[in-house]
């Protein structure tokens, strides 16, 4: 996992107000927590920040007023009617060599058994522990020849080296269901004709 590095600045002023005057200025209200450190209050530039968010569990080299830290995104709030606009972003500081609790995103791949089947995911993230600077971005699970019935249970998925389960073994992850067949309209009273 590739380290990305933003430079944050302190920030004293809270509030909607001033939350409101940082976004203004194209910067992302912050805080940093963890490691029995008090939580500080920072700006991003929102920008930078975005495009690091697009890659989940990001490893992020926060510099700080000169000071560095290495922090993983633990919450991160948007707009819910502009997309592309962060609000805030909860950080939480992170050690080399430190095991993390963190929900890596899962994808599909293969075809389906023949016949109308539908793919659904009871999990779209599956949670793991693994080593705070070895994240995987994501996990690929292969659905090749399921049929209606079929499911992918959490210990069924092949982890990569160092990353752990933090999940029951026997959690359903993917599972296939049957489609269900159109039923035929019901003819209309209004259009049904009877005989005297």
């Amino acid at each position: 996992m590739a380290e990305l590095k933003i430079t944050a600045e302190t920030r004293t002023e809270f509030g909607k107000g001033a939350s409101r005057r940082l976004r203004r200025e194209d910067k992302l209200p912050a805080v940093v927590y963890g490691h029995g450190t008090d939580p500080v209050h920072i700006a991003l530039p929102h920008h930078d920040t975005l495009l690091a968010l697009r890659t989940s569990n990001v490893l992020i080299n926060l510099d700080i007023d000169g000071r560095s830290e290495l922090v993983i995104p633990k919450a991160v709030q948007r707009d819910v009617l502009r997309t592309g606009i962060l609000t805030h972003v909860d950080l939480i500081i992170v050690k080399r060599g430190e095991t993390v609790s963190v929900e890596i995103p899962v994808h599909a791949e293969g075809d389906l058994a023949p016949g109308a089947n539908l793919l659904e995911y009871v999990l779209n993230a599956l949670p793991v522990e693994a080593e705070a600077t070895h994240i995987p971005e994501s996990i690929t699970v292969s659905i090749a020849g399921l049929d209606a019935g079929d499911s992918v249970l959490a210990k069924d998925i092949t982890l990569p080296k160092g990353v752990s389960l933090d999940v029951d073994g026997d959690t359903v992850v993917l599972q296939i269901l049957a489609a269900q067949a159109e039923e035929a309209p019901a003819e209309s009273a209004e259009g049904a004709t009877t005989e005297a």
